[in-house]
């Protein structure tokens, strides 16, 4: 036996066998997988689209690698981080982030921070009757998925049909999805520049509405937006967020400070992904 052995350590051929087994067991280990339902349950997608009628999506379980897309300054900076998580943990690489519409992208944001930080989650509430500050504790597990309503007339194209109450005109429009919405983003980013007015529900109708009473002329459709009355303004946003898919956030929460009790939306605040 070679003088340095003993002092060496050096393992035994049975030894060297059990870490060869070990490190083949740490590689073989696979990262686990879910379904998340889609609100749309796949209704509004294009026939030639991967979800197209599918009601489920599987999904990667978060790990190291997502956590450094989550906090990449330069994704960040973009707008980009949570977009590029969600398509990484998608399995189909077919399918594409900026393809899916909000409800089901939220769903997969919803999943995504319940596998990989757990279902609590805790951020502060501002309340609209006191102002003051609450610290409040969510349980994203209990978050529930608020499907297409069925009375919906869903046409082949994915689009459905509001009839404003005021001006009695049958409005044609679309889910938005992940191109649509960084679309809205750069016209607020440009207009902000610019020092222009903010016209964020005009773009965002702009994008939504396809036709009024079956007229699809742009020109028509934008001065009508641009001129619709508030009261149809409102019901129309009522109405669209009603009948859109999507993750039901809606929480009761009763304020410490002067118990009063209001239904608010689970915020998607700056701690969501970054929990302290």
């Amino acid at each position: 036996m070679p003088r340095n052995a003993g002092r060496l350590n050096a393992p035994q051929n049975d030894s060297i066998e059990a870490i060869t087994e070990n490190k083949a067991s740490i590689f073989d280990f696979v990262t686990p997988t879910e379904f998340v339902d889609l609100p749309t349950k796949g209704k509004f997608y294009s026939e030639n689209h991967p979800l197209h009628n599918v009601d489920t999506i599987e999904i990667r379980h978060m790990t190291a690698k997502e956590t450094d897309i989550l906090s990449s300054q330069s994704l960040l900076k973009k707008g980009l981080a949570i977009d590029r998580m969600v398509e990484n943990v998608i399995v189909d690489p077919n399918i594409k982030v900026k393809d899916l519409f909000i409800g089901d992208k939220n769903a997969i944001i919803v999943a995504c921070r319940v596998n990989g930080f757990g279902p609590s989650y805790e951020t502060k509430i501002t309340c609209g009757s006191c102002g003051a500050n609450n610290e409040e504790i969510f349980d994203l597990g209990e978050v529930e998925v608020k499907n297409v309503d069925e009375e919906i007339t869903i046409s082949e194209k994915g689009t459905f049909i509001i009839s404003l109450p005021k001006s009695l005109i049958n409005v044609e429009c679309r889910l938005i999805n992940g191109t649509d919405e960084q679309k809205i983003l750069k016209l607020a980013e440009k207009r902000k520049k610019l020092n222009l007015p903010d016209t964020a529900l005009t773009d965002q109708l702009k994008i939504l509405i396809v036709s009024l009473n079956g007229e699809t002329d742009r020109g028509l459709v934008e001065k009508f937006i641009d001129i619709m009355p508030a009261y149809d303004a409102v019901y129309f946003r009522k109405q669209y967020e009603k009948t859109v898919p999507n993750v039901d956030m809606s929480h009761n929460f009763v304020c410490p400070s002067c118990d009063a009790n209001t239904v608010i939306d689970i915020p998607f605040s700056a701690n969501f992904f970054w929990p302290q």
